[in-house]
């Protein structure tokens, strides 16, 4: 994402680019719930600071070993989180720290490899070029986003890596799930943030 700002134009419901973006009304109650949980860690990233992005990563309970099904109980929920992230690129001094990146990490520690087959990544922003490159190669299966984000969006919005014949790996996308929610903490950040360089400027 171009972290300069982030605009009322820049709502996925503003636009009309971008394909994939199913109605919000058709989203699972899993879907929403799960992207509910990378809000809240959207919401640790605002809490540091940081620009509000947060992802998980998600598998089928069934695909879990006999040694993480003792350690972590179903409760009735048909997936495992396996990884988390939010935003860290301020506070950590990297680049590279983005919401994604980091959930991937953790992700491929607790598989005990970086192949995260069948595992479904939840972001509340698309992801740009970079991420998208490290979704890919992971070889994750599936992409939950919220907002779209027209300034660096490489799964529709920009560019599409998402379903790229000429690469060896697609990845299923699920787009604009609870988006208004992920562009009104994006809104809210950056709205707060030119306050305080005004406040600063008048000093």
């Amino acid at each position: 994402m171009n972290l300069t700002e982030y605009k009322e134009t820049d709502n996925p419901s503003n636009s009309n680019s971008q394909k994939t973006d199913p109605s919000p009304a058709s989203s699972s109650s899993t879907d929403l719930a799960l992207m509910e949980v990378a809000l809240n860690e959207a919401k640790k990233a605002q809490n540091k600071g940081e620009v509000p992005i947060g992802a998980i990563i998600t598998r089928p309970f069934e695909d879990c070993s006999p040694k993480d099904q003792e350690i972590k109980s179903p409760s009735n929920e048909p997936f495992q989180i396996v990884g988390r992230g939010h935003n860290l690129r301020e506070s950590g001094g990297d680049p590279t720290l983005h919401a994604e990146i980091i959930a991937i990490r953790e992700a491929a520690e607790a598989f005990g490899s970086w192949r995260l087959i069948n595992t479904t990544i939840y972001v509340t922003l698309e992801p740009c070029l970079m991420c998208m490159g490290a979704l890919l190669q992971a070889r994750i299966g599936r992409l939950v986003y919220g907002a779209r984000d027209p300034k660096a969006g490489a799964c529709g919005s920009l560019y599409d890596l998402s379903n790229d014949k000429r690469l060896n790996h697609t990845i299923e996308v699920s787009a604009g799930i609870l988006a208004e929610e992920s562009s009104k903490l994006l809104r809210s950040f950056f709205s707060n943030l030119r306050e305080r360089k005004k406040e600063t400027s008048t000093r």
